[in-house]
């Protein structure tokens, strides 16, 4: 029999919710007080200790200490998929949003679980590498736009010489880091054999470059559990419906829920891929000659790219005009 924890994970803090004594408490998200709270679990549990089983949501770097934690001292864990939960609140009709309602409903999901459910996490280095890696890509990313969007500013009303030439200094400095990190996590991929041949099968997709590819295996691997409506949803591409009130009226939008690095990262080669991947050119144009206007054709795309590179990585297997073509119905001299 499991002992079920339910823990709500944020930047500062870990609101957990202990059900033998109906407690909540909050810690620091340190590993000082997570080795105090299972201190304080086992002397409640007592010998029961070894079937705790922590149920928390995956929030990045936040969440990272308690995953290291459960794998470290072999603890068991259910790391739930955020859409299940949002799922599972709406379900339990949570009308309130807090940290301490959060950590109970978290605990209350262990009714939908089965054993094969329940693990010790295995920490990925390849995974953690990468994390850490595309958290630094992003932010000096953004830091660079910043920087172009003045320097353009600065140049349309002729502004300071020496600060232009200064911005465009930085600039240059920023690109070359962005690539300095592209290398550091295809070399990061490439070190591990089994990445490596993912690696190779998701870049046979006409279209997805090395940057794409290394993105796509960062999401693969951080959610493996993930079904295909799953991944999308995590790449924050799953449809929004506007359906009540007044706003019933507007279009479906994507949610944008996952994390924008995905969908940043995978624009330009949906761009190329429409160019010059026959199958991707044809996806496009049937929604184009459908009247969907381009940029939700390129979603749409988008979309596709994602699933096809999901089912090249779950298979280990690189991409086969000849299955992909009878999977969708393409008959020969088609495309």
């Amino acid at each position: 029999m499991f002992n079920y924890i339910g823990i709500d994970v944020s930047k500062a803090t870990l609101q957990v919710y202990i059900p033998i004594k109906d407690e909540n408490i909050s810690i620091k998200n340190t590993k000082k007080s997570l080795i105090s709270l299972y201190s304080k679990l086992k002397k409640y549990y007592k010998k029961e200790s070894r079937n705790l089983v922590i149920i928390f949501e995956p929030t990045g770097s936040y969440s990272a200490l308690l995953k290291d934690f459960c794998s470290e001292k072999n603890i068991n864990a259910f790391i739930i998929n955020p859409r299940q939960s949002a799922n599972f609140a709406k379900a339990l009709d949570n009308r309130s949003k807090s940290d301490i309602i959060d950590a109970e409903m978290l605990y209350k999901f262990h009714v939908m679980l089965s054993t094969d459910d329940i693990a010790v996490p295995i920490v990925d280095n390849v995974q953690e590498g990468l994390s850490e890696a595309l958290a630094y890509y992003k932010f000096i990313q953004k830091e660079r736009v910043s920087f172009s969007n003045h320097l353009e500013s600065l140049e349309v009303k002729n502004g300071s010489t020496l600060i232009i030439k200064k911005l465009k200094s930085e600039i240059k400095h920023l690109k070359a880091e962005e690539e300095k990190m592209i290398v550091m996590m295809k070399s990061l991929v490439l070190s591990d054999k089994l990445m490596k041949e993912k690696f190779e099968n998701i870049s046979s997709i006409i279209g997805v470059g090395e940057k794409a590819a290394i993105v796509l295996i960062h999401l693969f691997i951080t959610y493996p559990e993930a079904n295909r409506q799953e991944i999308i949803a995590l790449s924050g591409l799953d449809a929004i419906e506007n359906t009540s009130g007044t706003s019933i009226q507007r279009r479906t939008r994507i949610s944008k829920k996952g994390n924008s690095i995905y969908r940043s990262v995978l624009f330009m080669p949906v761009l190329s891929a429409i160019q010059h991947n026959p199958y991707m050119k044809r996806f496009y144009d049937r929604l184009k000659n459908n009247g969907k206007h381009s940029t939700v054709a390129q979603i749409a795309v988008m979309r596709k790219i994602i699933l096809i590179a999901h089912s090249l990585y779950k298979n280990n297997v690189k991409f086969d005009k000849n299955i992909y073509e009878k999977s969708i119905g393409i008959k020969k001299n088609d495309v």
